[in-house]
């Protein structure tokens, strides 16, 4: 049979020698991978995670969305979502890779320019493998181009994702990026180092490595501010998805239970406005924030994320709790300062010092400052909130399935995870 050969040669683009063998390639591919993380791995693993922890409600009529909106043990195995958040944070893990492998020959000559190419892209695999960690029980740790990898669980992954930050810090500690780094693919709104020492302190938390989590934190410039930039031709696409397409709408209270969100909290009117609408007679915002215009920037990573951090890791590892309240406060009393204007303007914590209080209180300062950062679903399981399949009022899944097509391609696919 006779069939239309579709992979035509793009004369004006560049091979992948090119790409892979030069600095301009190298340089572009960084631009690029940090470029496609910020538009489609960010958009999945906001929404797809988002619709499962309840922060936003699927409102379209697509099928996909419709049943990561339902979840529970009827999720499908060939749910386009899941399948996307899969392939875009492993496609930006191919990326970092081609570069790790690459630059230290390619660069050889411009060690100021590779120490923040290498480090820019141990940042971006780490956090691919940070966000399939918040979404899959177990994940490749490596990518594999005839789609044969092996799989490890989420304390391997997460193991890995730290160690990449450390590796990062040692390449820019020991050798500082240039300008010309700074100013050819970082760019004036990206700053690498303090983004490196944020996710250090983030996936250090996750993994119950309490102490290195504060040093991380500690080395956080929190008056420093570190964004994704877009325009008409790279969209914000939360803007894209709610506002645009109508797929998801926020729900109130920021998708929080009543209890533990205070009517004068800051972040309710910095995230939602109205008009409300009522979908299957649910109460549903309109989204503002980081998400209410086209070419909206897109935080990296929040400030006071990193407090609530320190916070959290004290508690955690029966450190200083007046020190943990201190912290707290200093996001809950918040009303200048914050470099993207998230003000909660709250009274001091007045309830009782003590682990089990404190956590809660952290939990819920973290449900509404990290609104829509794609963190709800690791914080939902990791504080113990509802869970799955007793209860779904605040979580529809533990953890998603594997996606039909690595497990039709990879028979060393785990099994599902019951829900």
């Amino acid at each position: 049979m006779a069939g239309c050969k579709l992979d035509i040669t793009n004369p004006n683009g560049p091979t992948d020698a090119q790409v892979l063998t030069t600095r301009d390639g190298m340089i572009t591919l960084s631009i690029g991978m940090r470029q496609f993380y910020s538009t489609s791995g960010l958009e999945s693993l906001i929404l797809t995670p988002g619709t499962t922890a309840k922060e936003v409600k699927g409102i379209t009529t697509f099928t996909n969305i419709q049943e990561l909106e339902a979840g529970g043990t009827g999720l499908p195995t060939f749910n386009g979502n899941v399948l996307n958040l899969w392939l875009r944070l492993l496609r930006v893990m191919g990326m970092a890779e081609d570069i790790i492998a690459n630059a230290p020959t390619v660069l050889a000559g411009d060690p100021t320019m590779r120490s923040g190419v290498m480090a820019h892209a141990n940042l971006f695999k780490a956090m691919a493998l940070g966000g399939l960690a918040t979404a899959f029980e177990q994940m490749p740790l490596q990518t594999n181009r005839n789609g044969q990898v092996t799989f490890s669980d989420r304390k391997a992954a997460l193991a890995e994702a730290i160690r990449l930050l450390d590796e990062a810090v040692t390449l820019v500690t020991a050798t500082p990026p240039s300008a010309t780094f700074a100013s050819q693919v970082a760019g004036t709104d990206f700053d690498l180092i303090n983004t490196i020492q944020a996710y250090r302190a983030r996936y250090n938390l996750v993994a119950g490595n309490y102490a290195a989590a504060l040093a991380a934190a500690n080395a956080v410039n929190l008056s420093a501010r570190s964004q994704f930039v877009y325009n008409t031709q790279s969209p914000n696409p939360i803007y894209q998805q709610v506002q645009i397409s109508a797929n998801y709408a926020p729900r109130a209270n920021l998708g929080l239970p009543a209890t533990p969100v205070e009517s004068g909290d800051g972040r309710l009117a910095f995230y939602l406005t109205t008009p409300d609408k009522s979908v299957g007679g649910e109460a549903l915002k309109t989204l503002k924030g980081f998400f209410d215009a086209i070419d909206r920037p897109i935080p990296v990573y929040l400030p006071d994320e990193v407090r609530l951090i320190r916070a959290e890791a004290l508690v955690r590892s029966n450190g200083d709790l007046n020190a943990a309240v201190t912290d707290i406060n200093a996001v809950r009393t918040q009303r200048t300062g914050d470099p993207f204007g998230v003000y909660p303007g709250l009274a001091a914590y007045s309830g009782a010092v003590t682990s089990d209080a404190l956590l809660l209180e952290i939990y819920k300062q973290r449900g509404a400052e990290l609104f829509l950062t794609g963190q709800r679903l690791e914080d939902s399981r990791r504080f113990g909130r509802p869970a799955p399949p007793t209860n779904l009022t605040e979580r529809t899944r533990n953890f998603y399935p594997y996606p039909d097509q690595e497990r039709l391609t990879n028979p060393a696919t785990p099994a599902d995870p019951a829900i």
